[in-house]
């Protein structure tokens, strides 16, 4: 296969990965992984995740605030982002969004940092990562009023929503990140929305160290795992494995613009 599949969110500056980095990577890139995306979660720890991509060109990361740091680091303006997005090792601006499932931080402060991640992504043209949990209606329609203001691109990771946030986030020319929760059993109405979502609009993450697919359940996930969860989505889209990765890979470097497809690490090749 000549392609690769790009792991699209995983956070590789977790303690977890800390004792196994070499080997976290060397088994992405037996599994056919030839990209990941460290994202960012706070403003203090963005050193360290910066710090794991500037450990090879197939690995890059983004900057942002999550909605549980909101309380404490959420942003009152995109100023802290937008001065550091020249970086060209960032990618992305999140993850950012609203989640009311465990409100770990109050959901006037998480509506606020939302709202400036958007700023930043309009004024720089680099794409959002939402997170949503519990919160679809607040979610999107934060995004559709800010998309009223001008134009922005991005992505709902980790999608386990339903089918109308998925179609609401498709008008607005978002893409759909799948995760290890596509293989659960639990999940027949998540992989049903799916199979009304383009081709051209999905995308495939781990979330690592979260959400281990099966059939890795109960262990920390990595990004080599993307691997079964590509697989449980060509079984979806009744496409092949190759076609799914070519199609989610190309679809990553479409939403992605400032990723160089020259670092996408292809089977066989040494990573640098």
């Amino acid at each position: 296969m000549n392609v690769a599949l790009v792991d699209s969110h995983c956070h590789l500056d977790y303690p977890q990965f800390s004792e196994d980095f070499a080997g976290t990577i060397a088994r992405a890139k037996n599994a056919g992984v030839g990209m990941m995306v460290s994202i960012g979660v706070k403003l203090t720890t963005f050193d360290q995740v910066r710090a794991i991509a500037e450990k090879s060109d197939h690995i890059y990361c983004t900057i942002g605030v999550h909605p549980h740091e909101a309380g404490e680091e959420g942003l009152a303006s995109p100023e802290p982002l937008l001065a550091r997005t020249s970086d060209p090792k960032i990618i992305g601006i999140g993850e950012s969004g609203l989640d009311y499932f465990y409100d770990n931080a109050p959901r006037e402060a998480q509506q606020q940092s939302f709202r400036a991640h958007i700023a930043a992504c309009r004024e720089t043209g680099l794409p959002l990562i939402v997170h949503t949990r519990d919160a679809d209606d607040d979610t999107m329609d934060i995004l559709e009023e800010e998309y009223e203001k001008g134009p922005f691109t991005g992505v709902i990771h980790c999608f386990s929503s339903s089918a109308a946030l998925a179609q609401r986030a498709l008008k607005i020319g978002f893409y759909i990140s799948c995760s290890g929760i596509i293989t659960f059993n639990s999940a027949k109405e998540i992989r049903a929305a799916l199979e009304d979502v383009p081709l051209d609009r999905l995308l495939v993450e781990t979330d690592a160290p979260y959400l281990a697919p099966v059939p890795k359940r109960g262990k920390p996930n990595e990004p080599s795992y993307v691997a079964h969860t590509a697989a449980k989505l060509a079984e979806i889209k009744d496409v092949s494995l190759e076609e799914i990765t070519r199609i989610t890979t190309d679809n990553f470097f479409r939403l992605f613009t400032r990723a160089d497809r020259k670092n996408l690490l292809l089977s066989g090749e040494a990573a640098q």
